[in-house]
């Protein structure tokens, strides 16, 4: 396993699409030198696109031209590599209060990018961001996690 530097990795996309693959490549990668399982880097990655395409969508009502900021840190816990990754934008403000998935039981395409977060991460929190726009912070932590459905059994 190959270990990556501690200090943040900081890129900075605009909210176009067609960056999303390469920010994909690049959390993929990082979670590869961490050494998580596959199913846990693709649930990483899921997340992490979820939350772009979100940003893309609700935060710039589909502006190619906004900024958005990607920083990824490393979070050590039992001498394993964890990963926090934090998404700011600057685009329209929402309550985070109001920030939730739809109803599972209304089934349709779309409305699900949260619920996914919340289900493949370990902790999602939207925080109104200084300046305007959210900061979005997601943990994926080593090891075993287990999953809230099996946590609350």
């Amino acid at each position: 396993m190959n270990r990556i530097s501690e200090k943040p990795i900081k890129m900075s996309i605009l909210s176009v699409p067609t960056h999303l693959p390469i920010v994909r490549a690049v959390i993929e990668k990082i979670c590869e030198q961490i050494g998580f399982e596959p199913e846990t880097s693709g649930n990483v990655v899921l997340s992490v696109d979820e939350a772009l395409t979100n940003i893309i969508k609700h935060a710039y009502h589909g502006a190619a031209d906004q900024p958005i900021e990607i920083e990824l840190s490393l979070l050590m816990r039992g001498g394993r590599q964890g990963l926090r990754i934090q998404l700011r934008d600057y685009g329209r403000c929402v309550d985070p209060a109001e920030i939730k998935s739809r109803d599972l039981q209304d089934v349709r395409p779309g409305g699900l990018g949260v619920h996914i977060m919340q289900e493949c991460m370990d902790q999602i929190e939207f925080v109104r961001a200084q300046g305007g726009g959210t900061l979005l912070t997601m943990v994926k932590l080593p090891g075993n996690v287990p999953s809230k459905q099996e946590a609350n059994k």
